[in-house]
């Protein structure tokens, strides 16, 4: 053997063949950890979904548990190859925080998401005001919420605006209770209005009896004694028992020549001489 093969098969022994075993190593890291990755977070799932989570926040939490596998099996292979793994992991730290910086409302919505589906304020079908809105809740996104209101427009909301404000669900309780006034004239008897009262909230059998409704004078105006009435209703009775209460009550009323007072004002004209 000459000095050229001596030196070929030295180059190949002390390079060619180590690389060549790294190379191998790296890519049966990357592919055996990616499998691996994918069945751990299929398990993972799959103990959340019998946990009773909902489907949103585990899609969330698999999404980022498989970013962040690949992120540790890509590191690793590196490493096999040689890599200066830390002058990597300094790369991935200031793109992150370029990212971050950049897409910060983004995030923002984003966790405000996670939060949303993690506390549960409301559901889907849920009747909500939330961020100066109402309207039933139809998705929730990762990072926003569609709401549809009552004349059936389709409003998208960030959810950090949700999440960081007051959130109102009607539809949290199976019962809501309906707040009437009803104000009468001086010259009318109290008691005959609230017999009345009472026996127009008995005739109606959305109205539940427990808790028992309440009719009581709250308030001597200046043009009216004010009457509070207050029924209870199944939720999704209220805004139609609601109208008709007031319908049959002005009806009623009418009819028992009980007035509906409002405001008045005597104007007094003088002629100057």
């Amino acid at each position: 053997m000459n000095a050229d093969d001596t030196k070929y098969t030295q180059l190949i022994s002390e390079y060619l063949v180590p690389w060549g075993i790294n190379i191998i190593l790296a890519l049966a890291i990357f592919i055996i950890g990616k499998w691996a990755a994918k069945i751990i977070v299929k398990m993972i799932e799959r103990v959340m979904i019998k946990s009773k989570l909902d489907d949103v926040l585990v899609s969330f939490l698999g999404s980022i548990l498989n970013t962040a596998l690949l992120l540790v099996i890509i590191i690793a292979a590196l490493d096999q190859l040689g890599v200066d793994t830390k002058s990597v992991l300094a790369i991935f730290a200031a793109a992150g925080l370029a990212v971050g910086l950049a897409l910060k409302d983004s995030l923002s919505n984003f966790a405000a998401g996670v939060m949303l589906v993690v506390f549960k304020p409301f559901k889907l079908g849920d009747f909500i005001e939330a961020a100066g809105v109402t309207g039933v809740v139809e998705l929730i996104g990762i990072f926003t919420t569609i709401l549809r209101t009552g004349d059936n427009r389709e409003i998208t909301v960030p959810n950090a605006q949700i999440y960081s404000g007051v959130i109102t669900n009607f539809s949290a309780r199976d019962t809501r209770r309906i707040d009437l006034v009803i104000g009468i004239g001086y010259d009318d008897d109290i008691k005959s209005a609230k017999q009345l009262l009472d026996k127009i909230i008995a005739a109606d059998e959305r109205i539940l009896t427990d808790p028992a409704p309440v009719i009581l004078v709250s308030e001597l105006g200046e043009s009216s004694i004010d009457l509070v009435v207050r029924p209870w209703v199944k939720s999704g009775d209220y805004w139609v028992v609601r109208s008709d209460l007031l319908e049959t009550i002005k009806a009623e009323f009418d009819s028992a020549k009980i007035s509906f007072p409002y405001p008045q004002r005597d104007v007094h004209l003088f002629q100057s001489t």
